[in-house]
């Protein structure tokens, strides 16, 4: 079943144009990776599909329904949980509070202790600070926090935007390990990425995009394969 679809979508900001008929499809249970150099549009595809901007043409359906008319309040309702670029925890809140945090839609909130219960279980490490304030965390550990706090939400559709950035390369390791465990979980995953080596391993498609523009689409074997992909992005 087709979870998330996108169709030539455009979109940008203060009159600059950042997408340019930009198509994706997300099967439900996959791992998609879009990859793609700084300036991009990564940012700026998961930032339409959340609705925190909004798109100056296209469509784009989740589960088969338009998004058009969905204020981005509702996205999260509509079963969407994106952790955006440099986490943005609430940093004075504790790492539960922050969690609370994300179980806000009515829906989740019936199921709190439950979602809870599956985050700890998926990052033993929040619980042990769970009366942490989430600002005097490591990097690593505030990602793992910023991914438990959209977990909460029960989503069906994962956002994940550069979740690597910034962090120690060991950290990094843990981090696509726990992206790993999330997939296996069953979870749709949508991530964009900058560590292309890391991310091809845990994904199962990938799209190329290159200055507003899908270049290249394929599985990530193809794009490991790929002698373009190699030379410029793995320096092989």
């Amino acid at each position: 079943m087709q979870m998330l679809s996108l169709t030539k979508v455009c979109a940008g900001y203060s009159g600059f144009q950042a997408l340019f008929e930009v198509s994706v499809e997300v099967e439900a249970g996959e791992a998609v990776a879009v990859i793609g150099p700084n300036g991009a549009g990564k940012t700026t595809l998961l930032r339409v599909i959340s609705k925190l901007i909004g798109a100056t043409s296209g469509e784009i359906r989740m589960e088969g329904a338009s998004l058009a008319r969905v204020p981005a309040h509702e996205v999260v309702s509509r079963g969407i949980a994106h952790v955006p670029e440099n986490r943005r925890l609430f940093p004075r809140l504790t790492v539960e509070e922050n969690l609370r945090m994300g179980a806000f839609p009515r829906a989740a909130r019936k199921r709190y202790g439950e979602r809870l219960e599956f985050v700890y279980g998926l990052f033993p490490r929040l619980e042990e600070r769970r009366g942490q304030p989430a600002g005097t965390l490591s990097g690593g550990e505030q990602q793992m926090c910023a991914i438990g706090r959209a977990l909460m939400s029960g989503p069906k559709l994962l956002l994940l935007d550069e979740p690597s950035a910034g962090l120690a390369p060991v950290v990094v390791q843990a981090i696509f390990d726990l992206v790993r465990r999330i997939c296996a979980q069953g979870y749709t995953v949508l991530i964009v990425e900058q560590n292309i080596r890391q991310v091809l391993k845990v994904v199962g498609r990938a799209y190329l995009l290159e200055a507003g523009r899908i270049r290249l689409a394929g599985n990530s074997r193809e794009f490991l394969d790929s002698q373009e992909i190699r030379k410029t992005y793995l320096g092989l």
